[in-house]
Order: structure tokens, then sequence, then C-alpha cells
């Protein structure tokens, strides 16, 4: 207890006080009554010294992570899985192929900035844990994954829970929950290097080691990773860099983890889009940078670019209190720290602070608009499992610190103002605590009952330009609850209803008074599982009231923004499978078929409300299928064939023909094959992937600015990388 209370104060004290929400000595007060219930456990129970200590995966994920017993949709990607197309794309990259998936790509090739979209919501209403610590951003809701990039080489696996899931900690999830664990520790030393390359000059690299267990209880491990990409959209390039590094203590009832990640990246602004007729003559065209020089001349600023740090530091207290007790106790900081560059041409003086010299009141000037954030807190978990019980109570208590502001870094005109002075000054912040308990309970052979109470408190503090001041609270019940039937062994049904409330981000609050999104989510599924297949079918119906759906629109900044409906709904079949021909190949493949509307949209047109009727809710496809073909002629040689196809959706919410995104379809291949020599390395794996074979020209993002004009992400035609990993 004294080194917990030890690391405990001197984690409190380096935080800012200036805009707490709460007193800088309080926040210690209340970090330690969240972990309370855990440290009473661990001074009340008796370790059974004979008993082996649980996996991270096993004590940490089970209080987040769900399985077959659970009466949730979900899918798992684990490392075999992601290393054959792990080349240097984006997290949300290599998830394309997950059912209800839809994925897009700013620079067009699957480097720098990428978003993912689950069941037609966007990322922002995707809940994303790593190692069940919040990842996204407390303001925005986002994740942006561009902030770590080659991170999938560190992770152990992901699991894609659809729908609202099953209770976690930060955000709440509207669309879907996104767990990503790391590397698990290590028994045996290995140290591994991996290089790829390939088109739009993209290149790939990353050394990975680990001591292994070192007197059989420390492991020291870790990664370092460059990758650097042209970007097939013009100048959208990315300048990459990464660590990950964690060192592991083991004994036979205690496991103890340190982690330090994160990453720097530098890339080219790519996110402004282009117009249809760019998009028929000249598809990677890049307006963003462009100006007029004093001689007429259009040139492209050089440096607009988003340049942005984010560290982040975890430490993982497992430990097994009996043979029917685990715990869970985690502390967190992440530190991010960056700006986008912006180049302005006959911009107004007096709007950026600056005095106007004689008559010249406009001038060409650069700014620089920057985020610096505190994101700090605790998570815990204690898990009772024995006989037909499996329960768990867990929660959070995190503090987001986050400061906006902006400078001018250059004028051409001069001004009795001084280049970077802040033209404003805001901040963000936000204490949000959760704590849940559930609990899954074999009533009989046959039937499972599941049962799962979140209660979540935010606050939050803010001013803007247009926000003014703000000071909001929330308060959020949200229930859970579900039974699975087993016919047999193979087959079983279940039934799950979740009640879920989610508050509006920074954008919502600058652009008016939003209210706070409530859902109702019913799920209806059967499961098959034998040695030759493997199926998965789910019937889910959400129902929104005030859903905050995405209006096509974007701010000045290029923020999607977005309005609250009164009535919307999502309803849908999701199908996915693996089936097993023989020992040597494999088909998985999914579709799903879904109905997205928003009932009576009424839109205030400025000279009164107008209603359109019953539309289809914004990048909402009715059709999502892909698939995958896998074929082993030998154990260590692979070939895989993957399709991918997104319905027609659109960009905004009036059903309009300039608003529509036409269907597409791709077709990626990927193989791998590994060679292990006798001597010098354990295996050499060469790997490789071209995308879009078929070198299809389809758009799969855009933006509704204004009544009239659209901008379009177009995505590359055929592209290729490949690599050699060698491991010792």
């Amino acid at each position: 207890m004294k080194v917990l209370f030890h690391l405990l104060s001197s984690f409190g004290s380096n935080k800012r006080s200036s805009k707490s929400v709460i007193p800088n000595n309080s926040k210690l007060l209340i970090i330690i009554m969240a972990l309370l219930p855990t440290t009473f456990f661990a001074q009340q129970s008796t370790a059974n010294d004979s008993t082996k200590v649980n996996q991270l995966d096993e004590v940490l994920i089970s209080a987040i992570r769900i399985t077959s017993k659970t009466p949730i949709s979900f899918s798992n990607l684990d490392k075999k899985d992601i290393a054959p197309r792990n080349l240097g794309q984006d997290i949300p990259i290599l998830m394309n192929y997950m059912p209800s998936v839809v994925t897009t790509s700013d620079a067009g090739n699957g480097f720098g900035y990428t978003g993912i979209r689950v069941r037609g919501s966007d990322a922002t209403r995707v809940n994303v844990t790593i190692n069940g610590i919040p990842y996204n951003d407390s303001e925005s809701s986002g994740t942006y994954f561009v902030d770590m990039p080659d991170f999938a080489s560190s992770l152990q696996s992901i699991q894609l829970q659809r729908g609202v899931g099953t209770s976690t900690n930060g955000a709440g999830a509207f669309g879907a929950s996104l767990n990503m664990l790391t590397d698990n520790y290590s028994k045996k030393s290995s140290a591994e290097i991996s290089n790829s390359y390939g088109s739009f000059n993209s290149h790939k690299h990353t050394v990975k080691f680990s001591t292994g267990l070192m007197n059989d209880h420390f492991e020291i491990a870790g990664r370092l990773s460059t990758l650097k990409s042209d970007g097939y959209v013009e100048r959208a390039s990315s300048d990459l860099k990464s660590y990950f590094f964690q060192g592991t203590y083991v004994g036979k009832t205690t496991l103890i983890k340190a982690l330090a990640f994160g990453g720097k990246e530098r890339t080219y602004q790519a996110w402004n889009g282009i117009d249809a007729d760019m998009v028929a003559t000249n598809p990677s065209f890049n307006y963003s940078g462009m100006y007029t020089d004093q001689f007429g001349v259009t040139r492209f600023y050089r440096d607009e670019v988003d340049n942005y740090q984010q560290d982040h530091f975890q430490l993982h207290w497992n430990e097994k209190l009996s043979t029917f007790w685990n715990t869970n106790l985690a502390v967190h900081y992440t530190k991010g720290k960056g700006y986008y560059e912006n180049y302005h041409q006959d911009a107004s003086l007096s709007d950026y602070g600056l005095t106007p010299v004689g008559s010249q009141t406009t001038t060409d000037l650069i700014t620089r608009k920057w985020l610096d954030n505190d994101f700090y807190g605790t998570t815990f978990s204690a898990n009772y499992k024995k006989n037909k019980v499996d329960f768990i109570f867990g929660g959070a208590l995190n503090k987001y610190d986050g400061n906006h502001y902006g400078e001018v870094t250059w004028a051409r005109f001069a001004s009795t103002s001084q280049p970077e002075d802040r033209y404003y000054t805001n901040y963000g912040n936000k204490l949000d605590f959760n704590t849940y308990s559930k609990i899954n309970y074999q009533l009989t052979k046959k039937i499972g009952l599941y049962g799962d109470l979140q209660y979540r408190h935010i606050n939050y503090q803010a001013n803007g330009i247009e926000l003014g001041e703000a000071t909001v609270n929330f308060s959020f019940f949200n229930p859970k609850a579900g039974i699975t039937y087993d016919f047999n062994k193979s087959n079983s049904v279940y039934f799950s209803y979740a009640k879920a409330n989610r508050e509006p981000n920074r954008t919502d609050f600058e652009n008016g008074i939003p209210k706070a999104e409530q859902l109702d989510d019913y799920e209806f599924g059967w499961r098959l599982n034998t040695k030759a297949v493997k199926l998965n079918t789910n019937f889910y119906f959400m129902n929104y009231k005030d859903q905050l759906v995405k209006t096509g629109a974007v701010n000045l900044i290029g923020s999607e923004l977005r309005a609250n409906v009164d009535k919307s709904y999502r309803a849908g079949l999701e199908i996915d499978a693996m089936i097993r021909f023989s020992s040597k190949l494999y088909f998985s493949p999914n579709v799903t078929l879904s109905s997205n509307k928003i009932k009576n949209y009424s839109v205030d047109t400025g000279s009164g409300l107008v209603n359109y009727g019953t539309t289809n809710i914004s990048f909402s496809p009715n059709v999502i299928a892909g698939s995958k073909f896998t074929y082993m002629p030998l154990t260590n040689l692979q070939f895989s064939l993957l399709n991918k196809y997104v319905g027609e959706q659109y960009a905004g919410n009036f059903d309009t023909q300039e608003t529509k995104l036409g269907s597409y379809a791709t077709v990626d291949f990927n193989a791998s094959y590994e060679i292990k020599p006798k001597s010098v390395f354990q295996s050499i794996i060469f790997s490789g992937l071209v995308n879009n074979l078929s070198n299809k020209h389809y758009v799969s993002n855009a933006y509704l600015y204004g009544n009239n004009y659209m901008s379009y992400f177009p995505q590359a035609g055929t592209n290729f990388l490949i690599g050699m990993t060698l491991k010792f």
C-alpha cells in the first residue's frame, strides 16, 4: 500500500491546476477512493501460492472482452491474422474485411490519416480502448490512429464488438467497441527486423526485441518503427515514427506490466478533398496549400502539414487473490501536443489580432493551430469466477486538460503585433467517471443469463470562439441484459437488450446547444460451430432518440458537423462465417444488409422548418460485404484473395442525387512465405500485398460544403507492398 500511495502522490502532483474542474489535492483523494474496492480485496484475501499466474489478457481483458457465452455480436482479429498484411497501412485498413466495416484513407493508400465506420457509425462513436485504457480523444471523441503508426506490430489481438457491446471505460459505444490488447510477455528471448516497400515510395522499417523471462520473473521488450509514404494524393506525404517499450514482472500470483509507447506524425494535409470535375480528370489532385504569389503564379505551401506527437504511459497490476478472485489495477497518463499549419491568402489582419498598417487591412499569413493536452487517471476491475458464476466489478476515473491556441508565425505585411502572438486561447477540461458490474450466470446446462449495469458521470468545462463559456454535467445509467440458449455443442441462440447514452463533443457545442443521445439496442443471433463451419448470424435493431447524425458538412477547420434528429434507427442482418473445405483451403465471407433511417427529418432553413420525411442516415450503406479465400499449398506458404463491396451511400441526409456516393468493389491479393534456416535466423518471412487488383477508380468518402459543393476522396488504383521479416 505504501508503494501504491507513493506512486499516486507523485502521479497527481504533476498535473496542471489552473483550469481543473476540481482542486489538485481533491484529484488524489478521488483516485484513491476509486481504488478502494480493489485494494480492499488485496488486503482481505490470501493468494494461493500454488496457483499459476493468469496471462494479461485473461485478467485484464476479462473486464471488457466477451466470448461466445455473451449474447453480443463480435469478431476477433489476432496477431496471425494481422501479420501477413501488416506492411505499413493503418489499423482501420487492416480491419477493412471485418463484418459491417467501411474504411477510408485521406492519402488514398492507407498511410497517414484513415477512418473507419461500423454499421454506419464513424470512429467518434466507436469506443476504443488499449489494454482497457480509453483511447478516444476526450473532447472530439475521435480516434487518430495516425498518432500511433505501426501500432499493429505491437498488438496481440483486436476485438470488435458491434452495437452497444459490453460495458467498458471511456466514451459511450454507439456503433461498436474496439478493444486492443498489446503484446504479452515472452518466455524466450527474441529479436525481429521487418522492412517493407511499395507504391508511392511507401516504406516501413521495424525493429523488435524481447529479453524473454530473466530469472523466470522479468522481461523487457520493445519496438522502434519508422514509416514514410508520398501517398496516392499529391503531396499527401506521411513521415511517421513510433516506439513501444514494456517491462514485465511475473510472480506466482502477480503480473505487473509497465508500458511506454507513442508516436510522432507529420502528414501533409489531404483532408479537403476535390470536386467532381477533378475526380473525373485528375483524381489525385490536392487543393491543400494552394495559393497565388505576388507574381500571379499558382504555388503550394510546402509546410501545409499536421504535426503531432502523442506519448502513452500505462502501469498494470494484475493479482490472483485466490482460486476464484482476480483483480486488475491500472494508472495511465497520455501527453499530446502538436499543431496544423496553414497558409492564408488575403486574410484580414484584425481577425488574427494584428494591427493594420496604414490602409493595408489584409495580408498573406501563416498560422499554427495548437492542441496541448494531458489525459490521466485510473481503471480497475475485480473478477470472481466459480462454477456457474462469472462476475466482474470495475470502473474508471479519468481527467482531461486540453489547451487550444493559435499563433501567427509569419505575415507578408508588417504589424505592430508580434508574430507568434496568440490570436486565440481556449481550453477544454473533462472529468469522466464510470463504474459497472456485470455477470454471466449459467442457469442450466443450456441456458446462460447475462446482466450488465453501468453508471457514468461527465463534467465538461470549455470555451471557444463560437462556444463562449460552457459548463455541463451528464449522468447516464446504461443497463444491459441477455440470454443464451445452447441447443447442443454446435448450436446456440442469443438475445440481448442494451441501453446507451452519449454526450455531445466539442464541435457539437461550438455549433449550438446539442442534446445527449439515447439508444436502445436489440440483438438476436444464432451461432453454429463445427469443425468444418463456423457461422454467426445476427439481427439488430438500434433505435435512437436525439441521435447526432453527420450532416455531411464540415466547419472551417475540417471537423465534421452533426445535428440532433428526434427519431432514427439502424436495423440489419449480419452474417459472417469461416468454412473449412480442407486443411489447405478456407473461405471467410461476411455480409451486412441494413436499413438506416431518420424519421420525419426536419431542417431549419432560416425561414422555418422543412420536413423531408423519412430519409437515409448519411454514410450508412445498405449493403456491406467482404470475403477472404485462403489457400495453403504448404504449411509455410499462404495465398489469400480478399474482396470488399460497399453499397451506395449518401454524404448528407437529404437523399439527393448530388450527395449520393456510388457503390464500389475491390479485390486484394496477399501472399506469405516462411523459411526456417538451420542457423542464424529462427525464420525468414516474405510477404506481399497487391491492393485493388482490378484498378477500380472509386470514392470512399465525401463532404458537403454548403448546399451545392461536394468534396470527394478518391482512393488509389492498383498498388502494392512487399516485405521481409527476419526473426532471431
